[in-house]
């Protein structure tokens, strides 16, 4: 009868004992991370703190990327022999991104898996194993690639036009807060200098149009744009690119305007009427004369 009350309270005093355990935890510490593209891999540490209070061994840690554009290059599962109480263990796992993976932030599942060594071994094969879920931040970045163009309406010396800046996001992420300030090279605003654009989504194109009047046919579009990158960080890009222009006489030859022909007509209307009224005075001397000669 004693033995079994002692069997009893010994069971009772492990079972509180491996409670207060999972009270406390292995637990992941930090991650970090080498910068990851699409199409391209980097390293993700994983730091283990045990701060359980006791020593825990047979530690294994396993990614699940089987619903996510995410791949393990090598092992997706990484183990540990031993931590000590108190102690810092590292892993590291190579992560590598689809080519068509959307830049952000991706939640990886995890299993973590650790034995207590506080549990004797002859309560069963899975006695004190512990078994953790959850999930660790994997950042998927995006490389800003941009290209701009310029292009003109009405592209002639002296008159009126449009100067039109097309920027182009090639990259995987999307562009911010996006404005633009030119300084005039060979033409006269008529229009603010600056322009707030918004948003260049990626694979897209935006914007700015300036009323202008040219003044040389070596006209160029000097153009400051910032923007917020896909990090958050505040880019600002200079750029000059050249303009097209034409003189009055070149922009007639290429068929770009037509020649103004307005002079011509009036003085063909002054000389038609100049003609008529020569007419009329010859007409009515010559009445006259036959009228005094009668």
């Amino acid at each position: 009868m004693n033995n079994r009350l002692i069997i009893g309270f010994a069971v009772i005093f492990l079972v509180g004992v491996f409670a207060l355990s999972l009270a406390s935890a292995v637990v992941i510490d930090s991650v970090s991370q080498d910068k990851i593209y699409p199409g391209e891999n980097g390293q993700v540490s994983i730091d283990f703190k045990n701060n359980l209070g006791e020593d825990v061994e047979s530690v294994s840690l396993v990614l699940d990327l089987s619903m996510l554009p995410l791949s393990s290059v090598g092992a997706s599962e990484q183990d540990v022999d031993e931590i000590q109480d108190g102690d810092t263990e590292t892993v590291g796992f190579t992560i590598k991104a689809s080519s068509d993976i959307k830049p952000g932030e991706y939640n990886v599942p995890y299993v973590l898996t650790y034995r207590l060594t506080s549990v004797p071994s002859e309560l069963g094969n899975n006695s004190g194993i512990v078994v953790k879920h959850g999930t660790i931040g994997v950042t998927v970045g995006a490389r800003t690639e941009l290209s701009y163009s310029a292009s003109v309406d009405n592209p002639v010396v002296g008159q009126k036009g449009k100067v039109t800046l097309k920027i182009i996001n090639r990259g995987f992420g999307d562009i911010k807060f996006v404005s633009t300030k030119v300084s005039p090279s060979g033409f006269n605003l008529l229009s603010s200098d600056e322009t707030y654009i918004g948003t260049v989504s990626s694979n897209d194109f935006e914007t700015a149009t300036f009323d202008v009047v040219f003044k040389d046919v070596n006209a160029k579009l000097n153009a400051v744009v910032k923007y917020k990158d896909f990090d958050n960080k505040d880019i600002s890009q200079s750029v000059t690119l050249p303009l097209t222009v034409y003189t009055p006489q070149q922009a007639i030859d290429l068929g770009i305007i037509q020649q103004n022909y307005t002079w011509v007509y009036i003085l063909v209307v002054v000389i038609i009427i100049v003609l008529y009224l020569v007419y009329r005075r010859i007409k009515k001397s010559k009445k006259k004369k036959k009228q005094q000669e009668a």
